[in-house]
This record gives C-alpha cells, sequence and structure tokens, in this order.
C-alpha cells in the first residue's frame, strides 16, 4: 500500500491486521468528535463515540449563553452536513451567529441522534491503553487492540482510538508563572474559570459586588462586557502585558466583526473608566480575606500590586490533560503538549490561529499506531485553535483509518480568501439580539485561505 507521497512504513502497513471487527471509538461528542464519527459513518466504519457528560456537547453546553464570532455558514462540518441533510434536516440560516446553545440544539443534538447507540453519554473513559502490552513491551504491539477502560469499570476494545475530549476540564491555573498562585486552592469558592453566566444563572454572584477579571483573550473580554451591563457592578482587568492593545484587536479592519466589535467594546469600557485596567500584573497570591479576596500581583522585578474583590474569574486558557493516554507511545512537544510534528506549526510565540499552516494525519501521528488526538487537545497549550481546522483533521485522520492515504494528506482548508462576513452583518446582529460576543480560541471558526498542505504554503499564502 502506498500514500500520496511514498510508501507507508512497515508499522503501518501491519496496523490493524488483529482488529478486525472492532469498532473505531472516538472519545468526546462535542463538534470535533461528532465531526469524526460523521466521516467515520460516511466511510462505512464501525464506531463508538463516548461521551463523558449528560448529552452530547455537554462541553459547549458549558458556555451555551455565549455568542460565537461566526455564522452557521463555517460551524458545520461537510460530511455532518451531508448526514443530516439526508436525513431531512434543515441547516440554520447560515448567516446566524449561534449562540452555545444554539450550536446543540440545531447541530451537535441531531446529529448525534442520527448515530443513535453509537454515541453514548455518562461514559466517562479513565485510562487507554493494549490489551496485554503495558508501553514498554512492543513485538506485535500494533496488533493489538486497544484498551478503553470507563470509569465504570467497564472496558472496551477498539482498532483505533480518536481523542476528541477537548480541554474545558483542565483550565490553566490563575498564577502568572504556570503554577498556582499561592493561597488559590484554599480562595477557589471565590474563583470562576472562563465565561460565567453573569447575565443569567450566575447573576445573583456578580450582581452588585467587585469582580477581578484574569486574562487577556476573548473570554475575558466577553466576561466584562457582560460584567458592564450590570449597574452595581465594580469592574478590574488585570493582564500581564504592559498595554490592552492586543486584547482590543482590529475593531473595524477584522475580518470578523463581531469579534471586531467585542475588541470595540471593550476598549470603549477601559476609556470611560467603567472598567479599571490592571497592565504589568502577574498574579502571585491569592488571599481570602472573609467573605472577599484579595489579589497580589508581583511582577518579575519583585514590584508588586494587589487588589481585593468579592469574586475572581480566570480567564487565564486551558492545557491538555493526556493522562488517560499514559501508557501508550505519544511522542509530545515539551513545550506546548502537542505532537512534535504540529508545534512548530501552532506555536503561538509565532503564529495566530489566521496563519496555522493546514495538516493532518501526518502532523497528528504518535509512535503509538492508531491513536489520534484532535480538535483543541491536539494543540496543547496553543491557543491558535479553529473550529474548521478540527474538522480538517477529523476528516484527515478517518481517510488514514480507512486506507485512503491519498485523501488523507491531500489536507485543505475551504473557506474564503477574505472576510467571513460584512460589517452591515455585525451591526444587523445587533440590532435583533445585542452585540455578538465570543469565546476564545478553540471554539470558533475563522476565514483562512483555501490552501493544501501539499503546497507548503501557509493558510494566508
Amino acid at each position: 500500500m502506498s500514500g500520496c507521497c511514498g510508501p507507508v512504513t512497515a508499522e503501518i502497513e501491519r496496523f490493524g491486521q488483529g482488529t478486525a471487527g472492532l469498532p473505531v471509538v472516538v472519545i468526546g461528542a462535542g463538534p470535533v468528535g461528532l465531526a469524526a464519527a460523521a466521516h467515520l459513518a460516511e466511510r462505512g466504519l464501525d464506531f463508538l463515540v463516548l461521551e463523558a457528560g449528560e448529552q452530547a456537547g455537554a462541553s459547549v453546553a458549558q458556555w451555551g449563553h455565549v455568542r460565537v464570532f461566526s455564522p452557521w455558514k463555517y460551524d458545520i462540518d461537510a460530511a455532518a452536513r451531508r448526514l443530516l441533510e439526508a436525513a431531512g434536516w434543515t441547516a440554520p440560516d447560515p448567516e446566524w451567529l449561534p449562540t452555545g446553545a444554539e450550536l446543540i440544539r440545531d447541530y451537535l443534538a441531531p446529529l448525534a441522534a442520527l448515530f443513535g447507540e453509537r454515541v453514548r453519554t455518562r461514559a466517562r473513559v479513565s485510562a487507554i491503553s493494549r490489551l496485554g502490552y503495558d508501553r514498554v513491551r512492543t513485538a506485535g504491539r500494533e496488533d493489538a487492540s486497544f484498551l478503553i477502560r470507563l470509569e465504570s469499570g467497564e472496558e472496551i476494545r477498539a482498532r483505533a482510538v480518536i481523542d476528541a475530549s477537548g480541554t474545558w476540564s483542565t483550565p490553566n491555573v490563575l498564577g502568572a508563572s504556570g503554577l498556582p498562585a499561592h493561597g488559590e486552592a484554599e480562595a477557589a469558592p471565590l474563583i470562576d474559570h472562563a465565561l460565567p453566566d453573569v447575565l443569567g444563572a450566575d447573576r445573583a454572584a456578580y450582581d452588585s459586588g467587585h469582580t477581578l477579571v484574569v486574562g487577556a483573550g476573548h473570554s475575558a473580554a466577553t466576561t466584562i462586557i457582560a460584567l458592564a451591563q450590570l449597574p452595581e457592578a465594580e469592574i478590574t482587568w488585570a493582564i500581564r502585558a504592559g498595554s490592552a492593545a492586543r486584547a482590543y484587536g482590529g475593531g473595524e479592519a477584522d475580518a470578523l466583526p463581531a469579534r471586531g466589535a467585542l475588541g470595540t467594546r471593550l476598549h470603549q469600557l477601559v476609556t470611560s473608566g467603567r472598567v479599571r485596567l490592571l497592565t504589568g500584573f502577574f498574579t502571585h497570591a491569592v488571599e481570602r480575606d472573609g467573605a472577599r479576596v484579595r489579589v497580589v500581583g508581583r511582577d518579575p522585578s519583585g514590584a508588586e500590586q494587589a487588589v481585593t474583590a468579592d469574586r475572581i474569574v480566570a480567564a487565564t486558557g486551558y492545557r491538555p490533560d493526556h493522562a488517560i493516554a499514559a501508557e501508550l507511545r505519544l511522542d509530545l512537544d515539551p513545550v506546548l503538549g502537542s505532537t512534535r510534528a504540529l508545534a512548530p506549526l501552532i506555536d503561538p510565540n509565532q503564529h495566530s490561529c489566521g496563519t496555522v499552516p493546514p495538516h493532518g494525519v501526518d502532523e497528528l501521528a504518535h509512535p503509538e499506531p492508531g491513536y489520534y488526538a484532535i480538535g483543541v487537545k491536539s494543540y496543547g497549550r496553543a491557543p491558535t485553535f479553529l473550529l474548521a481546522t478540527g474538522y480538517e483533521q477529523a476528516r484527515s485522520v478517518v481517510a488514514a483509518l480507512a486506507g485512503d492515504w491519498e485523501a488523507a494528506r491531500d489536507v485543505r482548508l475551504e473557506l474564503p480568501e477574505t472576510g467571513v462576513c460584512s460589517s452591515s452583518l455585525a451591526e444587523a446582529q445587533e440590532r435583533r439580539v445585542g452585540l455578538a460576543t465570543g469565546i476564545g480560541g478553540g471554539l470558533l471558526s475563522a476565514p483562512l485561505a483555501t490552501v493544501s498542505a501539499s503546497e507548503g504554503g501557509g493558510c494566508c499564502g
């Protein structure tokens, strides 16, 4: 068997010979996990989706009140669309910016329903290994089936594993050095992570107190803008950078008008004095003070700042947890926690989400044949992930599992050359539902050029 770019290695050639009749197990029933299921279904490959939560899109439900930046036409996987439309589904308005709740109701739930019992909820994976093999044993390893153990104790065999479990359950710590701030654990009852529903279910906790929002991304901006709608709320925003210019974004020049409007609104809140901005704030310690909390920032020179608040929102990003794959042979980049091949393509020191090149099965492969982490988990700690990229990862990996290496390696992002929607769209949507807000990198689609990985170009080249 040969791939499009040369012969497949003997190890990959042999993989799967002892696993005939077993399903591909997909971990996670979010947008990317269900996209993988759709591609598996189209190719006639047996599969089982294991979702730890109560429903498909359980993590999305946690930010169901938030509206994404990109319209429906960029939020639906191509294979999923084909399967849904064949079943009589009517696609939502392609120009509408959905909330997380709408994403579930109008897309993820109907898609999961198509697959019936092949999507199992309340099925949390605790470990993955090879049947009869620990990580050390080599001879015959690639012919052994995967063994997936659930928290319930149930064990499931699989011919391959696609891990799309995401990072939502493993947020970064509040401490600025990658370590928990002193006292962070003790203050946990007063710390919320990204995107609390401050205008809805969580309003009572934020309505009239002082909230400190830590972080410079879109999640922080979304929370600050929501807090500003509470007349009695006092808001302090703390960032490590010396300026908030990057957080304000491109304004009207942004190809995603809703994202540009987010930065513009945030800037207005700071310049008007509605939001107090602390720059150069490196969270060092969190001290409980009765029902309040004192947060101390200490910059690399040792200079300190402090602020006392009623609650903290730690919008500091997420990181992957590879513990369930501890008995598999993973080759992880020591900096990002992605595969080594993918790391230089997504390094946030070099790339924004709009300059990450297309990539697929080759960049996602580990020394453990048949195991792939896709979606936001594949990016490790890089915040440059896009939903559209995750869909293309799913397509490429499934094509490889089907033995279609030509398709697997023809990696493309099929989006417009420039712009996702016009400025009039954002204005019209704001009149209809209020300002369209957004969520951080791993949950967004964005405009990218149509390029092929084989062309060697960047996404905008």
